[in-house]
Parts: C-alpha cells; structure tokens; sequence
C-alpha cells in the first residue's frame, strides 16, 4: 500500500524532528524563499520582540540597516531610553501592520507629515512614537520638526533596504477618529487622556492585514524601492486587553491571524516570505518553550537560537555559535532592556 506520507522528510513528522536543537535540526525550520545573505541590506521593524532581533542580528555580524545611529555618542541605555538604535531607525514599535503601512507611507509622501501631538504636565509628545521622547518635548513645533527628520532618515534606509524583517505583534489598535491614524498605544497610557470620542479600539482581522501589508509592498514598488519582506509573528503574549474578552483566549487570537496572515502572504506572494521565530520561542520544536519567569519575555537562549536557525537555514556557516551568543546576550542584557510601551497597561490594574 502506498501513502503520500511515505518517503517524506524526517521534518515532516513531530517524534522525529521537535525537541532537537542541533544545527542539521535548526537548518530544517526555515525554506527559506528569500535570496539573503549577510551582505543583504536589512530594515529590522516591529513589536518589542523586533528588538531582539534587531540585537541579535548586530551582534551576529548581519547587515542591520541603522538610519538614526546615536551609538557613538550615547552609551546602549540612553540610546535606547530615548528611541535610538533599537530598531534600523527612531520610529518606535510597530504593533500592527496598518502602523506600518502608515509610516511608509508618511515617509515616501511628498506632503508634510501629519504630526498628532499629545501633552503631558507642559511637555508635548509625538502621538505616532510617544516612548522616543520619555520626557516629551517644549512644543508641538518641536514634535514637528523631530517627525521631519526622522521621515528623511527612514527615507534613505528604504531607498537602501534589501529586506525588510517585520515583526507583527498584535491585531488590536487604538484609531484616532479624526485622522484615522492608528495609534502604538491608547492615549492616557504615556501623555494625553482617553476620550471615547476622539479615538476607538479596532481589532484587525487576517484579511485585513493582509491588505494592509500588501498596500505597503505596492507603496514601495511605486517608488521604485525593491525590498522584499520576511515576515515574523512576536512570540510575547498580550499584557492586556481592551476587547472585552480574557487576555489568553484575545492573545490567541491575535497571534492566530498574524500567523494565518503571514503564512498565506508567504505561500502565494514571492515578495513575502515568513520565518518562524514565534514556534520556536512558545513551542517544543528547538527544545522550548523559551520564556522568562513572568511567562512574556523570551530568554537570551531562545532568541540566539532564532538567530541560529535563520543563519543555518540560508547555509551560513559563518554564523556565531549559540554559546558565544548567549554570553554576549548575557555581557550587553544591563545595557539592553527591551522598550515596551504595552507593559505600561499594566500600572492599570487596580
């Protein structure tokens, strides 16, 4: 008797490919589509857990574009307290694709930028990347002309991007109703107050985002910008809510169509191609789940073994080895805290 499950690969069935984390096993995780290497220019964008990536991927020797670099004027902590070199340029984190599409096109766009400002105790914050000023800023102008240049540097590293790593985290996002501009945050969480009547929460379904994220790849072929995407799912669970629903059963949604979204961009579009970052960190695939103790944040471990599997899977032998990694992770972590505007919802629960 014949199957179509015969003569298959060992990776196509679980007891004989998860739990392993040799490099033949990592190198089987990721067909990659993609033509990259570490001389491919690379844009790093997304959710927090883009930040982990964004480190790794310096650290391992890529090709990390960095349109705003502040590292040889400011130590890693005051870097990254006020936006600079966490991501390849100041724009903060992207939450949801719709963000994303936003900012590129914000950026590419021959009108001067929309600048939504929200104020604090006398100090005025951009409403579209409020945590890259922690302390805001003198006036609204000010916030002005910070928006202008930060649009001019991510200009240049689009123009130069190869591939563009997207991190997508969350599906739920706050829309401000007068401009429709979607927010990283509800106003009230940084600066500004919460208004039922001036912004309101929409969670974004699988075709949408994918619309979304298709319009921001037409957008660059528009302007003669040829970079490709591949595609990630953060692994970091929601820190709450604004649905109605539990944070669990809301996280799992969330990530389900981000996931479903990215697969199908991946399998019928050659311009998008998808990593799997996300099962690595929450599965037993490599030997995980690999998160801290508070269940949110991936370990050191699990996010140099991503880096691994996605330098294996292209045939890069010249990747760094999981230890050297992880001690560098360890060396760097004091300097290197992750920025998360989400983990502040939790100062709400009272």
């Amino acid at each position: 008797m014949k199957s179509p499950y015969q003569n298959l690969e060992d990776r196509a069935f679980w007891r004989a490919c998860v739990g392993r984390d040799d490099d033949a096993a990592l190198a089987r995780l990721w067909s990659p589509k993609l033509v990259l290497d570490r001389a491919t220019p690379l844009m790093t964008a997304g959710s927090c857990f883009a930040q982990h990536l964004h480190r790794a991927l310096v650290r391992g020797g890529w090709n990390v574009l960095q349109g705003e670099d502040m590292s040889v004027h400011l130590p890693n902590r005051l870097c990254h307290r006020y936006g600079y070199n966490l991501f390849s340029a100041r724009y903060g984190n992207i939450y949801t694709a719709r963000q994303f599409r936003q900012l590129v096109e914000h950026a590419l766009s021959d009108d001067p930028p929309p600048v939504l400002c929200w104020e604090k105790d006398g100090r005025y914050f951009d409403a579209l990347r409020p945590s890259v000023e922690p302390e805001g800023l003198g006036a609204p102008e000010d916030v002005r002309q910070s928006r202008e240049e930060h649009l001019s540097a991510l200009r240049s590293v689009l123009a130069q991007a190869g591939c563009i790593v997207l991190t997508l985290g969350l599906t739920e996002c706050w829309i401000d109703r007068e401009t429709g501009l979607a927010l990283p945050t509800a106003p009230g969480t940084i600066a500004g107050s919460y208004d039922p009547d001036r912004v309101y929460l929409h969670n974004f379904t699988q075709s949408e985002v994918m619309a979304d994220l298709r319009a921001t790849r037409d957008l660059l072929r528009d302007h003669g910008l040829q970079a490709k995407f591949l595609l990630t799912v953060s692994p970091v669970p929601l820190v709450a809510t604004a649905t109605g629903h539990h944070v669990g059963p809301a996280t799992a949604y969330s990530k389900a169509v981000l996931r479903a979204a990215s697969g199908e961009l991946s399998l019928g579009d050659e311009d998008f191609d998808y990593f799997p970052s996300y099962e690595i960190i929450t599965t037993p695939i490599a030997g995980g789940p690999y998160f801290d103790q508070y269940g949110r944040q991936p370990t050191d471990e699990g996010v140099q073994l991503v880096l691994k599997a996605f330098g294996r899977a292209l045939g890069d032998d010249a990747s760094a080895t999981l230890e050297t990694d992880a001690v560098s992770a360890r060396d760097h972590g004091q300097d290197e805290e992750t920025i998360c505007e989400e983990i502040l919802l939790e100062a709400f629960n009272r």
